[in-house]
Protein backbone atom coordinates (compact mmCIF):
# COMPACT_ATOMS: atom_id res chain seq x y z
CA UNK A 1 0.00 0.00 0.00
CA UNK A 2 3.05 2.30 -0.03
CA UNK A 3 2.13 3.29 -3.59
CA UNK A 4 -1.29 4.56 -2.53
CA UNK A 5 0.10 6.30 0.54
CA UNK A 6 2.37 8.27 -1.79
CA UNK A 7 -0.48 8.93 -4.23
CA UNK A 8 -2.81 10.17 -1.50
CA UNK A 9 -0.14 12.46 -0.04
CA UNK A 10 0.60 13.88 -3.49
CA UNK A 11 -3.07 14.45 -4.33
CA UNK A 12 -3.69 16.27 -1.05
CA UNK A 13 -0.78 18.60 -1.83
CA UNK A 14 -2.03 18.98 -5.42
CA UNK A 15 -5.45 20.09 -4.20
CA UNK A 16 -4.04 22.50 -1.64
CA UNK A 17 -1.60 24.09 -4.10
CA UNK A 18 -3.98 24.37 -7.05
CA UNK A 19 -6.87 25.79 -5.07
CA UNK A 20 -4.89 28.30 -3.04
CA UNK A 21 -3.07 29.74 -6.07
CA UNK A 22 -6.47 30.92 -7.33
CA UNK A 23 -6.91 32.95 -4.15
CA UNK A 24 -9.73 30.71 -2.94
CA UNK A 25 -9.70 28.49 0.15
CA UNK A 26 -12.84 26.40 -0.20
CA UNK A 27 -14.01 23.53 -2.40
CA UNK A 28 -17.28 21.74 -3.13
CA UNK A 29 -17.78 18.13 -4.20
CA UNK A 30 -20.91 16.41 -5.48
CA UNK A 31 -21.30 13.36 -3.24
CA UNK A 32 -23.23 10.52 -4.88
CA UNK A 33 -22.54 7.60 -2.58
CA UNK A 34 -20.22 6.15 -5.24
CA UNK A 35 -16.55 5.36 -4.92
CA UNK A 36 -15.13 8.18 -7.07
CA UNK A 37 -16.81 11.03 -5.23
CA UNK A 38 -16.06 9.32 -1.91
CA UNK A 39 -12.33 9.21 -2.66
CA UNK A 40 -12.28 12.85 -3.80
CA UNK A 41 -14.22 13.93 -0.71
CA UNK A 42 -11.83 12.17 1.67
CA UNK A 43 -8.78 13.63 -0.08
CA UNK A 44 -10.33 17.10 -0.10
CA UNK A 45 -11.18 16.84 3.59
CA UNK A 46 -7.53 16.08 4.33
CA UNK A 47 -6.55 19.20 2.42
CA UNK A 48 -9.28 21.62 3.49
CA UNK A 49 -11.11 20.26 6.55
CA UNK A 50 -14.38 22.12 7.06
CA UNK A 51 -13.63 24.32 4.05
CA UNK A 52 -14.94 21.35 2.04
CA UNK A 53 -18.68 21.19 1.39
CA UNK A 54 -20.15 17.92 0.11
CA UNK A 55 -23.39 18.37 -1.82
CA UNK A 56 -25.74 15.40 -2.08
CA UNK A 57 -28.04 15.79 -5.09
CA UNK A 58 -30.47 12.88 -5.30
CA UNK A 59 -33.19 12.51 -7.89
CA UNK A 60 -36.32 10.37 -7.88
CA UNK A 61 -34.16 7.63 -9.43
CA UNK A 62 -31.50 7.59 -6.72
CA UNK A 63 -31.31 4.37 -4.75
CA UNK A 64 -31.71 4.47 -0.99
CA UNK A 65 -28.46 2.52 -0.69
CA UNK A 66 -26.57 5.33 -2.40
CA UNK A 67 -28.13 7.94 -0.13
CA UNK A 68 -27.29 5.86 2.94
CA UNK A 69 -23.71 5.31 1.75
CA UNK A 70 -23.21 9.05 1.24
CA UNK A 71 -24.60 9.77 4.71
CA UNK A 72 -22.40 7.11 6.30
CA UNK A 73 -19.28 8.46 4.60
CA UNK A 74 -20.04 11.92 5.98
CA UNK A 75 -20.46 10.44 9.46
CA UNK A 76 -17.31 8.31 9.21
CA UNK A 77 -15.07 11.20 8.16
CA UNK A 78 -16.88 14.17 9.70
CA UNK A 79 -17.64 15.75 6.32
CA UNK A 80 -19.71 18.93 6.18
CA UNK A 81 -22.63 18.25 3.84
CA UNK A 82 -25.98 19.46 2.57
CA UNK A 83 -28.69 17.91 0.39
CA UNK A 84 -30.06 19.65 -2.73
CA UNK A 85 -32.49 17.37 -4.55
CA UNK A 86 -32.68 17.73 -8.34
CA UNK A 87 -35.96 15.79 -8.44
CA UNK A 88 -38.27 18.85 -8.78
CA UNK A 89 -36.27 20.21 -11.73
CA UNK A 90 -35.97 16.82 -13.40
CA UNK A 91 -39.65 15.97 -12.94
CA UNK A 92 -40.71 19.34 -14.34
CA UNK A 93 -38.62 18.81 -17.48
CA UNK A 94 -39.81 15.22 -17.89
CA UNK A 95 -43.42 16.42 -17.71
CA UNK A 96 -42.74 18.71 -20.67
CA UNK A 97 -40.83 15.98 -22.54
CA UNK A 98 -42.60 12.64 -21.97
CA UNK A 99 -40.67 11.01 -24.82
CA UNK A 100 -37.32 11.18 -22.98
CA UNK A 101 -35.30 7.97 -23.05
CA UNK A 102 -32.84 6.87 -20.35
CA UNK A 103 -29.85 8.47 -22.08
CA UNK A 104 -31.50 11.88 -22.17
CA UNK A 105 -32.66 11.53 -18.58
CA UNK A 106 -29.16 10.56 -17.52
CA UNK A 107 -27.50 13.45 -19.34
CA UNK A 108 -30.03 15.94 -18.00
CA UNK A 109 -29.59 14.61 -14.46
CA UNK A 110 -25.81 15.00 -14.68
CA UNK A 111 -26.15 18.58 -15.96
CA UNK A 112 -28.74 19.55 -13.35
CA UNK A 113 -26.37 18.30 -10.67
CA UNK A 114 -23.51 20.35 -12.08
CA UNK A 115 -25.71 23.47 -12.34
CA UNK A 116 -26.55 22.97 -8.67
CA UNK A 117 -22.94 22.34 -7.72
CA UNK A 118 -21.60 25.43 -9.50
CA UNK A 119 -24.31 27.55 -7.91
CA UNK A 120 -23.25 26.25 -4.50
CA UNK A 121 -19.64 27.01 -5.39
CA UNK A 122 -20.65 30.62 -6.11
CA UNK A 123 -22.45 30.82 -2.78
CA UNK A 124 -19.48 29.33 -0.91
CA UNK A 125 -16.74 31.15 -2.82
CA UNK A 126 -15.32 27.74 -3.66
CA UNK A 127 -13.96 25.66 -6.54
CA UNK A 128 -15.77 22.61 -7.88
CA UNK A 129 -13.74 19.39 -7.71
CA UNK A 130 -14.17 16.76 -10.42
CA UNK A 131 -14.73 13.08 -9.74
CA UNK A 132 -14.18 11.42 -13.14
CA UNK A 133 -11.50 8.71 -13.23
CA UNK A 134 -9.17 7.95 -16.15
CA UNK A 135 -11.18 4.93 -17.35
CA UNK A 136 -14.27 7.11 -17.72
CA UNK A 137 -12.37 9.97 -19.33
CA UNK A 138 -10.66 7.77 -21.90
CA UNK A 139 -13.90 5.97 -22.83
CA UNK A 140 -15.98 9.13 -22.87
CA UNK A 141 -18.20 7.66 -20.16
CA UNK A 142 -19.44 10.97 -18.81
CA UNK A 143 -21.66 13.92 -19.67
CA UNK A 144 -20.18 17.05 -21.19
CA UNK A 145 -20.99 20.00 -18.92
CA UNK A 146 -22.32 17.44 -16.44
CA UNK A 147 -20.09 15.18 -14.37
CA UNK A 148 -17.14 16.00 -16.66
CA UNK A 149 -17.24 19.67 -15.61
CA UNK A 150 -14.97 20.88 -12.81
CA UNK A 151 -12.23 23.32 -11.91
CA UNK A 152 -9.82 20.63 -10.66
CA UNK A 153 -9.82 16.85 -10.88
CA UNK A 154 -7.53 14.95 -8.50
CA UNK A 155 -8.36 11.42 -9.77
CA UNK A 156 -8.45 11.94 -13.54
CA UNK A 157 -5.14 10.11 -13.99
CA UNK A 158 -6.20 7.06 -11.96
CA UNK A 159 -7.93 4.13 -13.63
CA UNK A 160 -11.10 2.89 -11.95
CA UNK A 161 -9.35 -0.19 -10.55
CA UNK A 162 -6.74 2.14 -8.99
CA UNK A 163 -9.50 4.27 -7.45
CA UNK A 164 -10.74 1.13 -5.68
CA UNK A 165 -7.26 0.52 -4.26
CA UNK A 166 -6.90 4.13 -3.18
CA UNK A 167 -10.32 3.94 -1.51
CA UNK A 168 -9.20 0.92 0.50
CA UNK A 169 -6.05 2.76 1.58
CA UNK A 170 -8.08 5.82 2.64
CA UNK A 171 -10.52 3.70 4.63
CA UNK A 172 -13.56 4.61 2.57
CA UNK A 173 -16.79 3.06 3.87
CA UNK A 174 -16.78 -0.65 2.99
CA UNK A 175 -20.30 -0.67 1.52
CA UNK A 176 -19.19 1.92 -1.05
CA UNK A 177 -16.18 -0.16 -2.09
CA UNK A 178 -18.13 -3.41 -2.31
CA UNK A 179 -21.11 -2.30 -4.41
CA UNK A 180 -21.18 -2.39 -8.25
CA UNK A 181 -20.29 0.99 -9.80
CA UNK A 182 -23.34 3.01 -10.82
CA UNK A 183 -24.05 6.67 -11.57
CA UNK A 184 -27.64 6.17 -10.32
CA UNK A 185 -28.95 7.98 -13.41
CA UNK A 186 -32.02 5.76 -13.81
CA UNK A 187 -33.57 2.70 -12.20
CA UNK A 188 -31.15 -0.25 -12.24
CA UNK A 189 -28.40 1.63 -14.09
CA UNK A 190 -24.95 -0.01 -13.91
CA UNK A 191 -21.67 1.32 -15.31
CA UNK A 192 -20.27 -2.07 -16.27
CA UNK A 193 -23.58 -3.16 -17.84
CA UNK A 194 -23.56 0.02 -19.95
CA UNK A 195 -19.98 -0.59 -21.06
CA UNK A 196 -20.45 -4.33 -21.54
CA UNK A 197 -17.28 -5.32 -19.66
CA UNK A 198 -15.86 -5.17 -16.15
CA UNK A 199 -13.56 -2.29 -15.22
CA UNK A 200 -10.81 -4.82 -14.46
CA UNK A 201 -10.80 -6.02 -18.07
CA UNK A 202 -11.25 -2.54 -19.51
CA UNK A 203 -8.39 -1.13 -17.44
CA UNK A 204 -6.05 -3.94 -18.42
CA UNK A 205 -6.58 -3.13 -22.10
CA UNK A 206 -6.49 0.63 -21.56
CA UNK A 207 -3.12 0.44 -19.81
CA UNK A 208 -1.61 -1.57 -22.66
CA UNK A 209 -2.99 0.79 -25.31
CA UNK A 210 -2.59 4.14 -23.54
CA UNK A 211 0.35 3.71 -21.17
CA UNK A 212 2.46 1.13 -23.00
CA UNK A 213 1.39 2.28 -26.48
CA UNK A 214 1.13 -1.23 -27.84
CA UNK A 215 -0.56 -1.89 -31.17
CA UNK A 216 -3.92 -3.62 -31.37
CA UNK A 217 -2.26 -6.81 -32.65
CA UNK A 218 0.28 -6.78 -29.81
CA UNK A 219 -2.48 -6.36 -27.22
CA UNK A 220 -4.59 -9.16 -28.70
CA UNK A 221 -1.55 -11.47 -28.55
CA UNK A 222 -1.53 -10.87 -24.80
CA UNK A 223 -4.97 -12.42 -24.56
CA UNK A 224 -7.16 -9.30 -24.58
CA UNK A 225 -10.56 -9.75 -26.22
CA UNK A 226 -10.46 -8.24 -29.74
CA UNK A 227 -14.08 -7.06 -29.73
CA UNK A 228 -13.59 -5.28 -26.42
CA UNK A 229 -10.37 -3.69 -27.62
CA UNK A 230 -12.00 -2.46 -30.82
CA UNK A 231 -14.77 -0.90 -28.75
CA UNK A 232 -12.23 0.79 -26.47
CA UNK A 233 -10.20 2.27 -29.32
CA UNK A 234 -13.34 3.49 -31.08
CA UNK A 235 -14.57 5.19 -27.91
CA UNK A 236 -11.20 6.80 -27.19
CA UNK A 237 -11.12 8.54 -30.55
CA UNK A 238 -14.85 9.23 -30.85
CA UNK A 239 -14.90 10.97 -27.47
CA UNK A 240 -11.78 13.09 -27.82
CA UNK A 241 -13.99 16.20 -28.02
CA UNK A 242 -15.09 15.59 -24.42
CA UNK A 243 -11.49 15.86 -23.21
CA UNK A 244 -10.78 19.22 -24.88
CA UNK A 245 -11.84 22.79 -24.47
CA UNK A 246 -14.08 23.93 -27.35
CA UNK A 247 -12.01 24.30 -30.51
CA UNK A 248 -11.74 27.96 -31.51
CA UNK A 249 -11.49 28.92 -35.19
CA UNK A 250 -8.16 30.69 -35.63
CA UNK A 251 -8.42 34.23 -37.07
CA UNK A 252 -5.69 36.22 -35.29
CA UNK A 253 -2.00 35.77 -34.53
CA UNK A 254 -2.64 34.73 -30.91
CA UNK A 255 -5.65 32.49 -30.49
CA UNK A 256 -6.69 31.00 -27.15
CA UNK A 257 -5.67 27.33 -26.87
CA UNK A 258 -3.64 27.55 -30.10
CA UNK A 259 -0.75 29.91 -29.40
CA UNK A 260 -1.99 31.79 -26.32
CA UNK A 261 -1.47 29.11 -23.70
CA UNK A 262 -0.26 30.88 -20.58
CA UNK A 263 -0.95 28.85 -17.41
CA UNK A 264 -3.33 30.49 -14.99
CA UNK A 265 -0.65 30.76 -12.31
CA UNK A 266 1.87 32.69 -14.43
CA UNK A 267 3.58 35.54 -12.61
CA UNK A 268 2.77 38.92 -14.15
Amino acid sequence: MKKYAQISDYLVRFLDNEVRKTGLKRVVVGLSGGIDSAVVAVLAHRAFGDDLLCVKMPSQYSSQNSLDDADNLCKDFGLRSITKSIAPMLQAYEAENPDMNNLRKGNLSARLRMVTLFDMSAKEGALVLGTSNKSELMLGYGTLYGDLASALNPIGDLYKSEVFELARHLGVTKSIIDKPPSADLWDGQSDEADLGYSYAKLDEALRLYVEERLSIDEIVKRGVDKDMLDMIVKKIYANQFKRKMPVIAKLTSRTINHDFNYPRDINL
